[in-house]
């Protein structure tokens, strides 16, 4: 038998403090899709100057952001997004409040359009409305199933090694693929790593509020900041090969993805979800995903 509105009430998990984390991390969406908008172009800028590398960003060409001051306001606008997003991160459940950046991808659509005197065609349109849907679902299920638990060591040790090991697959990927300039490559890449720094993120604070602060967590620090580091490198990358609305719409897919689908089999936020949710994850998940990669076919190609 199918699910019901009854039966989704009765699910209903969000405290009225938990849900004051949905509209923080709205806000947290405004700063990053602003700051996503500076930071590409000051990267363009850049390469205007230094040109276009095929193997990465070069040291110089990084460097030479620090002095772009669009960039510089970029990076202080993301690092707002940051700080709603972790206070949104303190207040709900992972599950509830990391799929809706979502939203930075519609604003970060228009703003890339006024910028660039370009009209958002209907299959660009149509891509990104299925981006927002997708993750909409999947924050909406989680919303009515997501439960606050307890981390454990055990499970902190399992999320750190699932980090090394995704860290090294990536470094190869990157050695092997980075002459293609693949903005999808540098999107995926970047998404998957600050899942990671979402989660790591909730640990810490987790850990500190509850006053459990330790060796562990320092491990937990030392880690979220050298997984954001690496993401933001990949960001950079995949501005100079892709426009801000593509970066945007992966990072706001893949990364809540991989923070809900670590926040479900690892720390057991999911634990009393029923069948039908996890089903409806499933779904949510391809949803959004395809609709990346239907943004990044239609999406005009970049020039160098």
């Amino acid at each position: 038998m199918s699910p019901n509105l009854s039966d989704l009430t009765e699910q209903v998990s969000l405290t009225p403090f938990q849900a004051l984390g949905i509209p923080i991390a709205l806000i947290g969406a405004v700063f990053l899709s602003i700051g996503a908008q500076l930071q590409h172009r000051g990267v363009a800028k850049v390469e205007t100057r230094l040109g276009a590398s095929r193997g990465g960003m070069s040291v110089r060409q990084v460097l030479a952001l620090i002095g772009r001051p669009s960039w510089v306001m970029g990076t202080l606008m993301l690092g707002l997004a940051v700080v709603f997003q972790l206070t949104s991160l303190r207040v709900a459940p992972l599950l509830v409040v990391q799929p809706l950046g979502a939203v930075a991808l519609v604003i970060t659509a228009v703003l890339n359009a006024r910028s660039t005197g370009r009209r958002l065609s209907g299959r660009i349109k149509r891509s990104i409305a299925i981006c927002v849907g997708g993750i909409g679902l999947f924050a909406t299920v989680a919303a009515f199933t997501a439960i606050e638990t307890e981390i454990t060591t055990d499970q902190l040790i399992t999320v750190l090694v699932i980090l090394l090991v995704v860290g090294a697959v990536l470094a190869v990927a990157f050695v092997a693929l980075r002459h293609r300039r693949s903005a999808l490559f540098y999107i995926i890449g970047a998404g998957v790593l600050y899942g990671f720094v979402a989660t790591l993120a909730k640990v810490v604070l987790n850990r500190v509020f509850a006053g459990n602060f330790d060796g562990l967590s320092i491990v937990c620090i030392i880690m979220l900041l050298a997984a954001a580091a690496l993401g933001g490198y990949f960001v950079q990358n995949a501005y100079s090969s892709g426009s801000p609305d593509l970066v945007i719409a992966g990072l706001t897919v893949v990364d809540p993805i991989v923070a809900v689908t670590i926040g479900i089999v690892v720390l057991g936020e999911a634990a009393n979800a029923p069948g039908y949710a996890v089903a409806l994850f499933l779904v949510a998940g391809a949803i959004a995903v395809y609709g990346v990669f239907q943004l990044a076919k239609y999406q005009p190609a970049k020039r160098s």
